[in-house]
């Protein structure tokens, strides 16, 4: 099996001595509060999250550990949980993490697509990240976004309705540090159809109310 992520060259950040922001353990001290003395463990998932963003996007073993002292539980007990979700990077990861879903609906609809473009696009394979350290590409399962498939997430963004042209576009946006509106790269609204809503077409976004609809008479029994 292919490792999730292979070596990268951009340098590998400092973090012996790894600590949150005061703005950051002022969150991480909110989340602990919502628990038991005796339950701090249960803060260990978001306070993760909050170490992986302070870190640049990857938990070092000491920002586990920190977190391990923080939520005052053994540190193996933050590994297991750091080593198991794949929301969590325990290796450096480039600037921008392109994550391509890879499940049936955005697979019939073209991913394979997307992995190649992005691949000859960026110049690595699954798994890498650019010598610059901009982007790292992976595959994911299901992100949950089947109605606009394909789509691809991009740290915490989706970009949904894709096609080479336009990831093409989404990574060349990425690239240039060009401001770049997520969602739907169709330009169709939410997940209706193509073309527009074809349901509460009377509704009035102004008034924020449906108007009044001619009551459903149902067709006659056969």
């Amino acid at each position: 099996m292919t490792p999730r992520f292979q070596t990268t060259s951009h340098p590998r950040p400092e973090t012996a001595n790894f600590s949150l922001s005061a703005d950051r353990m002022a969150q991480a001290k909110r989340i602990l509060a919502r628990y038991p003395e005796d339950r701090k463990a249960s803060g260990i998932l978001p306070i993760l999250d909050l170490a992986q963003r302070e870190n640049g996007g990857w938990l070092s073993k000491e920002a586990q550990d920190f977190v391990a002292e923080l939520c005052e539980v053994a540190p193996i007990r933050v590994y297991e949980v750091a080593s198991f979700y794949t929301m969590f990077y325990t290796e450096p990861v480039g600037e921008h993490v392109v994550q391509i879903c890879r499940t049936t609906t955005c697979w019939l609809n073209g991913s394979d697509e997307l992995t190649n473009c992005a691949k000859q696009k960026l110049g690595i394979n699954l798994g890498e990240s650019t010598p610059d350290g901009k982007f790292t590409l992976i595959e994911v399962e299901c992100l949950g976004a089947c109605a606009n498939a394909p789509m691809v997430q991009v740290n915490d963004d989706y970009y949904e309705d894709l096609n080479s042209e336009r990831f093409e576009l989404v990574l060349e946006a990425l690239e240039s540090g060009k401001s770049l509106e997520a969602g739907s790269q169709s330009n169709r609204l939410s997940s209706a159809p193509d073309g527009g809503p074809a349901t509460l077409v009377d509704y009035d976004a102004t008034n924020n109310k449906t108007q009044k609809l001619a009551a459903f008479t149902p067709p006659e029994a056969k």
